[in-house]
């Protein structure tokens, strides 16, 4: 008997998650309420000793957010994953359920600029040390930011805002002969193009504010783990997973739950303990997000493929980042990672003139608005170094490759000529 044909990114899109039965919401109800009803004491204990499935107080679990966690989780082709209430919560629970006072891990150096700051001030203030590394450095290289305290590797698949494409295959390689997951930030490709479990991550983070949810409405975060990484052949680096927690009655995630044994963790102690769950009715936004996620993507890449050829052209453009671009040093890397060699819709580029020239044109933008968000269906544009940057010191800037002169321009899904008219007009301001 043949085995069932796994459904397609398209129709996950549209079907995974919720299967209402008979007499059931077609579309995915709001479980809009912090409680849930039992029958008896016997029954509650079970669930608070996390004996048995189900929901007891929406700090911990909703079936409305564990419906869409379910369908990213498919998206991404995991076994488990929770939701959180931004991108950055996802980011810092990732790290956190598996380091603690004492601990060191590994990061790339070109990633958001509030992901480094959490990395490299508040974390440390936990006790928690970091090395950061040039991503495109060799194996040899990289292998020397490595200690007998660290326990795990963390970078973006696609680098916000300087879009450097991380050698997914390269960095699964590096952290597993060290003993230690790979997580990976895989917001800006989404897994419409990339799903980095195929390349060797073993977890991985979105920021579902961005291009998931598309319509910047909700601030939301997700994890996602792919249940490869084997926790007790690594017992003694990671005790959190593999030896009893006090907690709970002794209980041990990695036996008593196997392969989920990682988001179970992350929900039972760090939602118990931090609580930055989502309400209900964001999750239930992201959702209609995620519905026509794998419509969007593709014609923001559209979008931004021509945007950036028609820049690179430009004689006031003085440089052009697009890994579509077959001038990018990532281009040949884009191919092979992303569906179709598309990374996302989003654009980096610097006028000749510098800082000031750039800070001018965005300025004369009408289309394009200056807004601190990025990847949603509005074609919008930031200036990092002033911006969602301005915390970093000039050599941090630059240590996470952000130059002065960088416009990041998310590219919409408006008509393109619309967006290239608007682009040359406030070029010829």
């Amino acid at each position: 008997m043949s085995k069932e044909k796994k459904a397609n990114l398209e129709t996950l899109c549209v079907q995974a998650g919720w299967t209402p039965k008979k007499g059931e919401s077609r579309v995915l109800p709001i479980y809009q309420s912090t409680t849930f009803k039992y029958d008896n004491t016997e029954q509650m204990a079970d669930l608070f000793d996390l004996k048995a499935d189900g929901y007891f107080y929406t700090r911990l679990q909703n079936p409305t957010n564990d419906a869409v966690a379910a369908k990213i989780t498919a998206l991404e082709g995991g076994v488990a994953g929770m939701l959180t209430s931004s991108g950055q919560a996802a980011n810092f629970y990732a790290v956190f359920n598996i380091c603690e006072a004492g601990d060191h891990f590994v990061s790339a150096a070109s990633i958001y600029g509030g992901t480094f700051n959490l990395f490299s001030v508040t974390m440390k203030k936990l006790g928690i040390d970091v090395t950061f590394v040039d991503q495109d450095a060799s194996e040899e290289e990289l292998a020397k930011a490595f200690r007998p305290n660290t326990k795990c590797v963390f970078a973006e698949t696609v680098a916000n805002p300087v879009l450097s494409v991380l050698d997914i295959e390269k960095f699964a390689r590096l952290a597993h002969s060290h003993g230690v997951p790979l997580i990976v930030d895989n917001t800006f490709p989404t897994p419409i193009n990339c799903r980095p479990f195929e390349f060797g991550a073993d977890i991985v983070t979105h920021s579902t504010s961005k291009y998931m949810d598309g319509h910047a409405t909700s601030v939301g975060g997700c994890i996602v783990d792919s249940g490869n990484f084997d926790w007790d052949a690594n017992a003694d680096n990671f005790p959190g997973m593999t030896k009893p927690d006090p907690s709970y009655h002794g209980l041990a995630y990695s036996k008593a739950f196997g392969k989920k044994g990682y988001i179970v963790k992350a929900t039972a102690q760090l939602m118990r303990d931090f609580g930055s769950i989502p309400s209900p009715h964001n999750a239930f936004l992201l959702n209609l997000g995620l519905e026509t996620l794998h419509l969007r993507v593709p014609r923001h890449c559209e979008n931004a493929q021509k945007i950036a050829e028609y820049l690179e052209k430009n004689d006031k453009v003085a440089w052009v980042n697009y890994s579509g671009l077959k001038s990018n040093k990532y281009y040949e890397l884009a191919q092979k990672q992303f569906r179709n060699g598309a990374s996302c819709g989003v654009v980096t580029f610097g006028l000749k003139g510098g800082r000031d020239e750039s800070i001018k044109f965005m300025d004369n933008l009408k289309l394009a608005c200056i807004v601190t968000h990025v990847a949603d269906a509005r074609t919008s544009v930031l200036h990092p170094a002033s911006h969602t940057h301005r915390q970093l010191t000039d050599e941090q800037l630059l240590e996470a490759g952000v130059r002065p002169d960088l416009i990041r321009f998310s590219v919409g899904i408006e008509n393109v000529d619309d967006i290239i008219a608007d682009i040359e007009q406030a070029l010829n301001k």
